[in-house]
C-alpha cells in the first residue's frame, strides 16, 4: 500500500480507570467513523483496560505501568529504570503499528507514551478530563503535546473541549434502552432512582439507600449497584439492588435521577444523557470530585451534597424535592442537555487527523 492510501494509525494511551479509557475509546471510535483510521490502545496489566478494550473491538498493546510513589522508597530509586524501560517497550508499539499520532489521557501508560513519541518525533497530543490536570499530562505538555482540557484553570494550558463521551450516549436509541433496561432490571413505569458507587460501590451511597429505601420505594422505584465487594443489600418490593451495571447506556435512559459519586467520566456521560444528578464526591485526594460538577451544579442541571452529609433523610429529602417536582425535574434535564453541547470525541479526532495531514 503507497504512503498516500495507508490509513490514519492512532495510538490511544489511557489505562487504570474508567475515567482514563472510556474518552481513550470515544476518541478511538471518532477516528474509526469519521476518518478510517487504524487505532491501537495502550495499556497496562493493572487497569480495566484489559477487559473494556478488547470488549469494544480495539486492539490493547500491554507495557510495563510505571507509578511514582509518594515517599522515598526503594521504589523511587527503581522509578527512572521501570520508565526507561516502558519508554523502550511504548516506542516499539508506536514503531510496529507505524503510528502517525498519539494520544493520551493521563494514567500510568500516558508519561512513558509521550516520552516515547516525542523520542520518535511523532506528533502528540494530550486530554486532562480532571478539574485539576494530573503529573503525566502535565509532562506531556511540557514535552510539546498539543493539549486539551475538559474544564477550564485544569493547571494545564489548553483548548477547553469538554470531556469526549462515546457516540452511544449521544446519539442513543432512547426508547430501545429504556425497553432493555424494564426487561433487564425487571421496572416499571414507576420514576426511576438510579444509585451507583462506580465499579467498586460507595460504602456511604449503600447506607443511605438502606436506610432510606422504605420511603423511596413508597412512590418511586429504586435501581442500585452497591458494588461487587459490598454485600447484597435485601430485596424489597420496587427495589432492583446488582453489584454492578454493565449497560449503563440502558440505566441512564430508564433513569429520572441518579444519585453517585462525581468522577469526571461519570459527571461527562450523566450530562450527556440529559440526566439530573446529585453528586456525592469521594471525599479523599484533592478534591477534584466536587471540582469536576461545579460548572454542571452551576449551570442547574445537579446539586452536591458532601460525602459526610448523605443520611438516609438528606437522600430521601434530595430525591422527592426533585422527582417529586416535575417543573424541576425537567429544568433539570434540559440544563443538562444544553451544558452537554458540542462534540469532545469528533472535536479531538478531528484535530488528530488535521496534524498529521
Amino acid at each position: 500500500m503507497s504512503a498516500s492510501t495507508k490509513p490514519l494509525s492512532v495510538v490511544v494511551a489511557g489505562g487504570g480507570t474508567a475515567g482514563h479509557i472510556e474518552p481513550a475509546l470515544a476518541v478511538a471510535e471518532a477516528l474509526v467513523e469519521r476518518h478510517g483510521a487504524q487505532v491501537t490502545a495502550l495499556g497496562t496489566r493493572r487497569g480495566l483496560e484489559r477487559d473494556l478494550i478488547p470488549a469494544r473491538g480495539f486492539q490493547l498493546e500491554l507495557i510495563d505501568p510505571v507509578p511514582v510513589p509518594r515517599r522515598p522508597s526503594l521504589d523511587l530509586l527503581k522509578l527512572p529504570f521501570r520508565m526507561v524501560n516502558a519508554v523502550r517497550q511504548a516506542r516499539a508499539v508506536l514503531q510496529r503499528t507505524g503510528a502517525d499520532a498519539l494520544i493520551g489521557f493521563g494514567g500510568y501508560v500516558s508519561a512513558p507514551a509521550y516520552l516515547a513519541a516525542r523520542s520518535l518525533g511523532i506528533p502528540f497530543f494530550v486530554h486532562e478530563a480532571n478539574a485539576r490536570a494530573g503529573l503525566a499530562n502535565k509532562l506531556g505538555q511540557k514535552l510539546g503535546a498539543t493539549s486539551f482540557n475538559a474544564v477550564a484553570d485544569s493547571g494545564m494550558p489548553g483548548e477547553v473541549v469538554g470531556i469526549p463521551v462515546r457516540a452511544g450516549l449521544r446519539h442513543l436509541d432512547h426508547d430501545a434502552a429504556v425497553a432493555r433496561a424494564r426487561e433487564t432490571w425487571g421496572l416499571d413505569e414507576r420514576k426511576t432512582l438510579l444509585v451507583t458507587g462506580g465499579s467498586q460501590g460507595a460504602v456511604r451511597l449503600n447506607e443511605a439507600v438502606a436506610g432510606g429505601v422504605e420511603k423511596l420505594t413508597e412512590n418511586y422505584q429504586v435501581l442500585h449497584a452497591y458494588g461487587k465487594r459490598n454485600t447484597a443489600p435485601q430485596g424489597r418490593d420496587h427495589y432492583v439492588a446488582v453489584p454492578y451495571i454493565d449497560d449503563m447506556a440502558a440505566a441512564y435512559a430508564v433513569a429520572d435521577l441518579i444519585v453517585c459519586r462525581s468522577g469526571a467520566m461519570t459527571v461527562a456521560e450523566v450530562t450527556a444523557s440529559g440526566l439530573p444528578a446529585v453528586y456525592v464526591p469521594l471525599p479523599h485526594g484533592n478534591g477534584e470530585q466536587a471540582l469536576n460538577a461545579t460548572s454542571v451544579v452551576e449551570a442547574g442541571a445537579a446539586r452536591l451534597v458532601p460525602d459526610a452529609e448523605l443520611t438516609p433523610e438528606r437522600l430521601v429529602a434530595e430525591v422527592t424535592a426533585i422527582l417529586g417536582e416535575d417543573e424541576q425535574r425537567q429544568a433539570m434535564q434540559a440544563a443538562a442537555r444544553e451544558h452537554a453541547a458540542g462534540d469532545a470525541a469528533v472535536t479531538l479526532a478531528d484535530a488528530i487527523a488535521a496534524a498529521v495531514e
